[in-house]
């Protein structure tokens, strides 16, 4: 018996000094690990966040923009496609939070049309852009919820309800089945040991398999517990900049300190995790303490849920500006926008570029007139309409335009772009075509004038019924309160549109055998007609050349084609 208890005392001993040992490392470890985050966030301000997305992960970064859908006003999945916008998403996407990114995504996708709001959201992108010190003290509670993978935060939330809570008996039976067979050792070494490995055996494998059922919404209650971790180190950082959204915090963070209480068995406390959290997994593995404190949350956060949803949207909010002024800090140059609910529609944009395009070719454009472009195929078209496009909604999103300078009307932004067949439908392009022009004279309305962008109207039917369709779609545009940007390689239409859309061009030269574009922007319709020429330089017959040379001067001479 006194063995026993030698035994025992020495395997106390033990444990104390590894507890103790553990403890110390983890608080040198936790100090090494702030000061890394703090140079990676310094290292990575005003860059393009290097992060992994994989299909999984757009769709739930969707969860909370689907949550609120304006079909009317929101940039739709037709628009966002076009303007290749999960491009612009990545490159801007320099949040600290799995909340961010999915506040940001929703941000992004719903233009905002209060003068009062993009004032305020350029307050404080303003300021994150230019405090260091009080930004990077921001992101590091921030930093502390982390990212998830594949799921999304406000989807379990508002999920929360589907999960209903077990009875924590057979936790509670399991647990002191196993402390009574530890304790048993210091009585009966043999036996007690025995008794350990059988319970240590069953408690592990019935850990798992309940975890396996929960594990999603584990994970976002071990994120919530983070999530109030962090908002309760916001609330008391000095920052009078933000001092209206810490109260907010502050006042709903309250309400879940009794939910908080037994947490740390729940969650780890970091993200990038340490030799501490390593110890408190085998114990929640053992003993079933997350399994235990999840059963009794639930009921909890199932009745604070719209408090939940709140704290989402402040943090959301907050980790979003500090993206939105990472971003205006990779920009060459960028404006604040000059915009308008007064007056006819129109847009004044000086030296304008894409984000996406490096050492990209500026242009510039004064319209209150619907605009019609022509020119060749590469010329540039494309790209300016979807410059333009993208910058319209960073301007009534992040209050941010890349130009020199941005004055325009609020408007509702839809595009007909880069449609294709739909092979689940079976409907052909000119199908797929004329219903993404239709959803657009669906939207027009008399409130809030739509800025709509379209690429080669009805290029999917022949010449005849396309110039005549195209020209009434954009002229019945054109009569609503709508300014068009419309593409096309259709001359004609400059012709019949003449009295509603201001003409305007990309052009090319042929030099050396060779076709050189200046991507510039060019009042008036286009006249020429290298692609002609480029038959030659690829060695077709030069009378074939000259003929069609001569035709297509008959076609602008006198509006007609001659029988040949």
């Amino acid at each position: 018996m006194v063995v026993g208890k030698e035994v025992g005392m020495k395997y106390i001993l033990i444990i104390i000094i590894v507890l103790f040992s553990i403890i110390l490392w983890s608080i040198i470890n936790d100090k090494n690990r702030i000061k890394k985050i703090k140079n990676q966030l310094k290292n990575e301000w005003g860059k393009v966040p290097d992060e992994e997305y994989i299909s999984e992960k757009f769709e739930s970064l969707k969860s909370y923009y689907l949550s609120n859908v304006d079909d009317r006003l929101d940039v739709d999945d037709i628009t966002w496609n076009d303007l290749d916008l999960d491009q612009i998403y990545m490159m801007l996407n320099n949040t600290s939070s799995a909340i961010g990114e999915e506040y940001l995504y929703a941000l992004l996708r719903k233009p905002c049309f209060s003068s009062e709001e993009l004032t305020e959201r350029n307050r404080l992108i303003k300021f994150f852009g230019t405090n260091e010190e009080k930004r990077i003290s921001l992101q590091l509670k921030l930093s502390q919820m982390g990212k998830l993978r594949s799921i999304s935060v406000f989807e379990y939330i508002n999920r929360l309800g589907e999960q209903k809570a077990q009875n924590n008996l057979i936790h509670y039976l399991m647990a002191g089945g196993l402390v009574l067979s530890l304790l048993y050792v210091f009585v009966n070494p043999g036996l007690g040991g025995i008794c350990t490995v059988v319970f240590i055996a069953n408690n592990i494998i019935r850990y798992y398999k309940r975890k396996a059922q929960i594990d999603s919404y584990l994970t976002v209650f071990s994120y919530i517990i983070r999530l109030l971790d962090s908002v309760k180190g916001i609330t008391k950082l000095d920052i009078p900049e933000i001092k209206i959204y810490n109260d907010m915090l502050k006042n709903d963070s309250n309400i879940f300190k009794k939910f908080k209480k037994g947490s740390r068995m729940l969650v780890t406390k970091n993200t990038s995790g340490n030799f501490m959290d390593i110890f408190i997994d085998y114990f929640r593995m053992l003993f079933h303490v997350d399994l235990i404190k999840f059963n009794s949350m639930l009921n909890f956060l199932n009745s604070r849920r719209e408090t939940l949803n709140r704290i989402f949207v402040n943090v959301g909010y907050l980790d979003s500006m500090i993206a939105a002024a990472s971003f205006r800090e990779m920009m060459d140059y960028y404006c604040e926008p000059e915009l308008s609910k007064d007056g006819k529609p129109n847009l004044q944009v000086t030296d304008l570029y894409h984000p996406l395009i490096d050492h990209p070719v500026t242009n510039s454009i004064n319209e209150d007139q619907c605009i019609l472009i022509t020119g060749s195929n590469a010329s540039g078209k494309s790209t300016f309409i979807k410059t333009l496009a993208i910058n319209t909604i960073l301007s009534q999103t992040i209050y941010t335009s890349l130009s020199t300078s941005y004055k325009a009307s609020f408007f509702q932004i839809y595009s007909s772009m880069a449609l294709r067949d739909n092979i689940f439908t079976k409907e052909s392009y000119y199908i797929v075509e004329i219903k993404s022009l239709k959803r657009i004279l669906d939207r027009v309305n008399n409130d809030i004038p739509t800025l709509c962008f379209v690429d080669e109207v009805l290029r999917g039917t022949n010449t005849l019924e396309r110039i005549a369709a195209s020209s009434r779609i954009l002229e019945t545009l054109a009569k609503r309160n709508t300014l068009v940007c419309a593409a096309t390689h259709d001359i004609e239409l400059t012709h019949i549109l003449g009295n509603f859309y201001s003409n305007y061009h990309f052009q090319e030269r042929i030099l050396d055998h060779e076709i050189i574009f200046d991507y510039k922007l060019h009042q008036g319709k286009a006249v020429s007609k290298n692609a002609i020429k480029l038959l030659g330089i690829l060695g077709y017959p030069a009378d074939m050349i000259e003929d069609a040379e001569k035709a297509a001067d008959d076609f602008l001479t006198n509006g007609e084609w001659k029988q040949i």
